[in-house]
């Protein structure tokens, strides 16, 4: 199931995509994508919908994040050998972990604003994991029991801000700098996410061109990891890293983005986002 909100920002109402790709009212059945809609017994509730019965939307107008309430944004860093190897670190031994603020979190075509003063603003497409229960020292073999969905995320990330210090976060955190969506896809449509192709374009040059088969640390395992030292909750987010074709890692001259450019980002069978930079 295709899970989304659409409408104006802070007025978002639930809905799901339909098989022709139309979107469709769940207001009568949930209040809101998040915390509570994500648990099992919720959403096994909302497959069993007959989605032609369901109230048709014939202009849904923006699509919102695709989750609300998220309370934490937790993001792996250096999770693709190619990513770290085109920044010159060393492979990390165990994920790296760093936050994003949850105040970053914007619509999947909602426009990026530049942070006053920077000049090093970049990108990374990136597989997100929404959990679906309370997660708290759990086996790997059991991850997956977890896990609501999967969304697209772009992780901009405004680079001289985050290394001035050894806290990522600071650099991370700017509003609009967490695009999620445009859909919550649940766990039945995804066979294998440890097999997905995911790309990012700036005005139509593709810079990134990765699979999630290149990941250092697997989805079972990031969520496993994550949930020995903070309890997960339903609607928490894990941002996984990024492969290679970052702005930085452009040789001979690193690459940074401009008001005006357009970003567009996928991964297979989770949708498409596309963004219009602008300037604070």
């Amino acid at each position: 199931m295709k899970l989304l909100r659409y409408g104006a920002l802070g007025a978002e109402k639930p809905g799901c995509l339909d098989q022709s790709g139309c979107v469709r009212d769940l207001s009568k059945h949930v209040s809101d994508i998040g915390g509570e809609t994500l648990l099992p017994k919720n959403l096994e509730r909302l497959r069993a919908l007959k989605l032609d019965d369901l109230p048709l939307v014939k202009n849904p107008g923006r699509i919102g994040a695709c989750v609300s309430g998220v309370g934490k944004f937790v993001c792996i860093g250096l999770n693709y050998a190619d990513h770290a190897a085109e920044t010159n670190a060393k492979l990390p031994e165990e994920p790296i972990v760093f936050s994003k603020a949850t105040s970053a979190i914007c619509g999947p075509y909602d426009p990026i604003l530049i942070p006053k003063n920077s000049t090093h603003t970049d990108w990374e497409v990136e597989l997100g994991i929404v959990i679906g229960q309370v997660a708290k020292r759990i086996a790997e073999k059991n991850a997956f029991d977890y896990i609501a969905g999967y969304c697209v995320i772009d992780d901009v990330s405004e680079r001289k801000f985050q290394k001035a210090t050894s806290q990522w976060m600071k650099g991370k955190s700017f509003d609009t700098f967490g695009p999620i969506g445009p859909w919550l896809v649940t766990p039945d449509e995804i066979h294998d996410p440890q097999n997905l192709a995911l790309w990012l374009e700036v005005d139509g040059k593709r810079y990134q061109n990765g699979t999630t088969r290149n990941m250092i640390f697997g989805v079972a395992k990031l969520v496993s990891y994550l949930s020995e030292f903070f309890t997960l909750h339903p609607g928490d987010i894990i941002s996984t890293g990024t492969p290679a074709g970052v702005g930085m890692g452009i040789k001979p001259e690193p690459v940074y983005l401009r008001a005006g450019q357009i970003v567009r980002l996928g991964i297979e069978g989770l949708g498409e986002q596309e963004h219009v930079m602008g300037q604070e």
